[in-house]
C-alpha cells in the first residue's frame, strides 16, 4: 500500500511538471499569434462549414463577400480548411487582399487550403488560442451555414459581445434559409418562453442573403468607430 501511495505521488508530481510546461507552450502560442497578426492590418473573420462544396451557392457567396471586403480595404481570416473557409480565402486571394488561415492541429485532417498567403498560415495546437485570434483581430464576423464548430464560434462571440468582454463588432449571419429557424427558436423559446435573454440580444446578429448588404452593415458601423483589436481579456 505504501508503495502504491509513493507511485501515485510520483505520477502527481510528473503531472504538475507537465502542466507547468503546458503553460509555457500556451504563452508561446499567444505571443507568436499576437506578433504575427499585429502585422496584417484590419481583417474580417468568416466562418462556415468545411463540408460545403465548390458548386454550392454558399461557396460562391463566400467568394463574393471576400472579394467585396478586400475592395473595402479588409483582409480575410478563416479557419484555413476546405468548404466555406476555402471559398473566403479564395475570394480574398483573387482580389489581391490579405488571406489568413488559422489552422488547428487535428488528427486525420488534411493541410490548409491553397488560397492562404504563404506568410499568413498559422498552426495552432490549442482551440481557445485560435478562437482569441479569430475575434481579437476581426473588425467583423460573418457566419455562413455550418455545423457544430460554426455554432460554437458564433455563440462564443455572441456571449462575449452580450457580456461586454469585447468591443462591439458587427456579427452578420449570411443565409436566411439556414438562420431564420434558429433565430425564431431563440426568440420564441429563449426569450419569450423562458426569458433567458433580453430582447435587445436579438439585434446582435442581423441576417442577410446579399453580399452587398454585408459590406454596407460593416461600413455603416465603422462610419463612427475606429478600426482596432477588439477582444478584452481583462
Amino acid at each position: 500500500m505504501a508503495n502504491q501511495r509513493k507511485d501515485h505521488r510520483l505520477e502527481w508530481n510528473e503531472m504538475k511538471a507537465e502542466n507547468s510546461w503546458t503553460m509555457f507552450k500556451v504563452i508561446g502560442e499567444f505571443v507568436d499569434g499576437y506578433e504575427r497578426m499585429n502585422q496584417i492590418g484590419p481583417c474580417v473573420s468568416i466562418f462556415g462549414s468545411a463540408r460545403t462544396k465548390p458548386d454550392h451557392p454558399y461557396y460562391q457567396k463566400a467568394v463574393d463577400i471576400a472579394k467585396l471586403l478586400v475592395h473595402e480595404g479588409y483582409g480575410v481570416i478563416t479557419g484555413g480548411g476546405p468548404g466555406i473557409m476555402e471559398a473566403a480565402n479564395k475570394g480574398a486571394a483573387e482580389a489581391g487582399g490579405a488571406s489568413v488561415g488559422l489552422n488547428i492541429e487535428l488528427p486525420f485532417e488534411q493541410g490548409h487550403n491553397p488560397y492562404i498567403d504563404a506568410d499568413k498560415v498559422f498552426n495552432f495546437k490549442y482551440f481557445f488560442i485560435r478562437k482569441v485570434m479569430f475575434v481579437k483581430y476581426a473588425q467583423a464576423l460573418i457566419v455562413l451555414p455550418g455545423g457544430f464548430g460554426t455554432m460554437d464560434e458564433l455563440f462564443e462571440v455572441l456571449t462575449l459581445k452580450q457580456t461586454n468582454k469585447m468591443t462591439p463588432i458587427p456579427i452578420i449571419l449570411v443565409g436566411s434559409d439556414f438562420w431564420n429557424g434558429l433565430k425564431d427558436w431563440i426568440n420564441n423559446v429563449m426569450l419569450q418562453e423562458f426569458a433567458n435573454i433580453s430582447a435587445g440580444d436579438l439585434d446582435l446578429m442581423p441576417i442577410t442573403d446579399d453580399p452587398q448588404e454585408v459590406v454596407r452593415i460593416i461600413n455603416d458601423f465603422y462610419a463612427h468607430e475606429a478600426l482596432k483589436p477588439k477582444l478584452d481579456l481583462g
